[in-house]
């Protein structure tokens, strides 16, 4: 396999053909890979003439021999790739998209800074604790030859193949042991990861673990069916494989191989950057709220109806605090502000919680460079009291370490914003 090439790009960056970014050329074969594996519901690049635009999903793509990782937008002229590398794992696992049970999860390497490496490392973390704790066994139905009457006969298959050999007996049984569906998908998996990766120590822990997972049947075509067949999660001996599965459905499900040419296979591990930056505020506030607010994400209240279509519109803010009879109510937007006064359309819909909610506060929170909070009123002559027809623009800005950043979302939110402190 060639070596592997890693580009970094941004959000809403353009790559052409020809580009060189570092000592790496996006080429001619990578785009047309990338045209292949694109389709009308393709949400994270546009196609462009001889090139693509990223959209709002960050993430890592890897096209062949190329790994594209792009990254968050909010502050690359003031922050370096590394560190947002490390901010979007923290946002990612704060959220519960990159999680484990293994013990050992906390010492997962970031000296690739690509998370592509780090769902690798993190898997072969996972099923060596699985290993450790022991496979479990399932029953699963299996029919073939055996020198001994185990199960039931199959009496046509056992005359087509036994007519000579009348030792033998073509049985249908049920058999308990390692090899069954779960098995053979992170067994699966461990082969996509051997395919894909090249780093030598990675590999070596991944061959030692196929040790384990001796060839089996695997499904040949793996989808969000084959997944839905796992028994339930709440069963306790399958509850440790949680992590590893999410892990496997995870890159599975989201590789794409080259099937004309067989060198460009797509692998696509891409979030989108608006869900997770209101997943990352909503879980900061539930955890530093100390179980004074009521958190409520994605509330949805109806704020008109037709009458003969009986159809109804929904208003639904993204983050609701109510603590006793107050309301307050944020509304996540992952964009730069550049300007002193967001869009219209924004503080529109913000107009509308708080009117339509009788919210005491509305804010917008947004990414940026510095941590600042904006005070604004919506101009209304009859409004009685200025205090309740606020829409506050709150910018948030990553800091060194993850709980610091966290308790500067608590400060400006909870202390600031809703606290009335003096910021």
């Amino acid at each position: 396999m060639a070596k592997l090439q890693r580009i970094t790009c941004f959000e809403h960056q353009r790559l052409k053909v020809g580009q060189t970014i570092g000592e790496v050329e996006f080429t001619e074969s990578h785009w047309q890979a990338l045209s292949r594996f694109h389709h009308d519901k393709m949400p994270y690049y546009q196609l462009i003439h001889r090139g693509v635009k990223f959209q709002s999903f960050v993430g890592v793509l890897q096209v062949g021999n190329l790994v594209i990782e792009v990254l968050p937008k909010a502050d690359k002229n003031a922050a370096g790739d590394t560190q947002w590398q490390t901010r979007l794992v923290e946002m990612l696992r704060v959220v519960g998209i990159l999680k484990a049970k293994a013990p050992t999860s906390s010492s997962v390497s970031l000296k690739s800074g690509f998370i592509l490496d780090v769902y690798f490392e993190l898997f072969c973390k996972e099923m060596a604790y699985l290993l450790k704790r022991g496979l479990v066994k399932q029953y699963r139905k299996t029919e073939g030859n055996q020198k001994a009457l185990k199960g039931s006969l199959h009496f046509s298959r056992h005359l087509q193949q036994n007519l000579i050999h009348q030792e033998r007996f073509y049985v249908r049984h049920t058999t308990y042991d390692t090899q069954h569906l779960i098995h053979q998908l992170l067994r699966k998996t461990l082969r996509l990861i051997r395919q894909l990766n090249q780093n030598p120590v990675l590999s070596s822990e991944v061959g030692k673990l196929l040790l384990y997972f001796p060839e089996m049947p695997r499904p040949a075509r793996v989808t969000q069916v084959t997944f839905n067949k796992i028994p339930s999660i709440r069963n306790r001996n399958i509850a440790p494989y949680q992590n590893a599965l999410d892990i496997a459905r995870l890159l599975l499900l989201n590789y794409h191989p080259d099937v004309s040419q067989g060198q460009n296979h797509v692998l696509a591990l891409m979030f989108d950057m608006n869900r997770l930056w209101e997943k990352f505020i909503e879980v900061t506030l539930r955890q530093f709220s100390g179980g004074d607010y009521t958190i409520k994400a994605q509330q949805s209240k109806r704020f008109w109806e037709s009458t003969p279509m009986n159809k109804c519109s929904h208003l639904k803010p993204d983050i609701v605090l109510t603590k006793g009879d107050q309301t307050f109510v944020l509304d996540t937007k992952w964009k730069n502000v550049t300007q002193y006064t967001p869009s219209s359309s924004d503080l529109q819909q913000l107009y509308s919680y708080l009117n339509y909610f009788k919210a005491q506060k509305v804010a917008l929170v947004y990414p940026g460079t510095q941590d600042s909070i904006r005070s604004g009123v919506y101009v209304n002559d009859s409004a009685t009291s200025q205090d309740n027809n606020q829409c506050l623009v709150i910018t948030l800005a990553p800091k060194e370490t993850l709980d610091q950043w966290q308790n500067s979302i608590r400060e400006h939110l909870l202390d600031f914003w809703i606290g009335n402190k003096s910021s």
